[in-house]
């Protein structure tokens, strides 16, 4: 009989594990996956019922969940969340606040002066989020991957468009060698046919994942190709397979989301990309003799 393996003994590990063993899992308990990665402060504060309605599972699918992990139940798990919380002083859940702001403002009366107040209050509390899902590290080994490819492919569909036209657009502006993998006529797969071991594919896509995205990333990574993946969690078709995934979550007010946040990220990868690339090498020079 297979043993279950211990329990992680912090978040980081077991959101480790959680991405490691995602695939493996049954469509119910991904649905758990996918909410401890993306709203961990919502799990370490809320409780099972709250939990499992926003999950669309029942209780005791978390409590499964939980010792498949190698919990004894729910609430040991929720205890690792809730200590890194308690330690790191973090204020409340993006998430949380994103719902508290669409609760206090849904008007079906509302005025088109009250909605733009709306829609700037969420993409504020979506920037400000942005600092806690990118960390200072990932953007410079995302520049630095940028830097050092060959070539750079952008491709992103659907409601991700407009932020992969941006970065091609700035890219080349930049004086990086950049090509659009658009999908024009269908052509997104032979475009990808292109890539070239020493590229660079950044793709981008949010939940519902584009067929077409995914489908991009898997022929890049074939090719031996790395992706640098823009998307809303870890576990998406695109950031698991990625050598590095960013990931942003977008306000949503009255069901429309925004892009504010990765348009911002993508401003900062390619101005970060620019200033390194205007910066002279510092290699050490030897004093000539006779020279002081």
């Amino acid at each position: 009989m297979e043993q279950t393996p211990p329990a992680p003994a912090s978040a980081e590990e077991l959101r480790a594990q959680i991405v490691l063993r995602y695939e493996s899992l049954s469509k119910r308990l991904k649905q758990i996956a996918r909410h401890i990665l993306d709203e961990p402060n919502d799990f370490a504060l809320e409780t099972l019922s709250v939990i499992a309605s926003r999950c669309g599972v029942q209780p005791s699918t978390i409590v499964r969940f939980a010792k498949t992990f190698g919990f004894e139940g729910a609430s040991q798990m929720q205890r690792l969340f809730r200590d890194g919380l308690l330690s790191s002083h973090a204020a409340l859940g993006y998430s949380e606040r994103i719902r508290q702001l669409s609760e206090a403002t849904h008007d079906e009366t509302a005025r088109p002066a009250d909605l733009l107040s709306e829609f700037v209050e969420g993409n504020i509390l979506a920037l400000q989020n942005l600092t806690q899902t990118v960390t200072r590290q990932e953007i410079e080994t995302a520049v630095a991957m940028i830097s050092q490819a060959a070539t750079v492919h952008v491709t992103g569909f659907r409601r991700s468009f407009p932020v992969a036209s941006y970065l091609v657009y700035s890219l080349l502006q930049a004086g990086k060698r950049t090509v659009f993998i658009d999908g024009v006529a269908g052509l997104a797969i032979p475009q990808v046919k292109s890539i070239a071991p020493d590229d660079l594919l950044i793709a981008i896509s949010y939940h519902p994942y584009a067929a077409e995205t995914v489908a991009v990333v898997e022929a890049a990574r074939e090719g031996g190709a790395k992706v640098l993946a823009i998307s809303d969690s870890a576990v998406s078709p695109i950031a698991a397979p990625a050598n590095l995934a960013l990931l942003t979550r977008e306000s949503e007010v009255r069901s429309f989301r925004s892009l504010s946040a990765s348009m911002c990220l993508a401003q900062a990868l390619v101005i970060n990309f620019a200033f390194a690339a205007t910066q002279p090498d510092e290699k050490p020079t030897r004093k000539r003799r006779g020279n002081s």
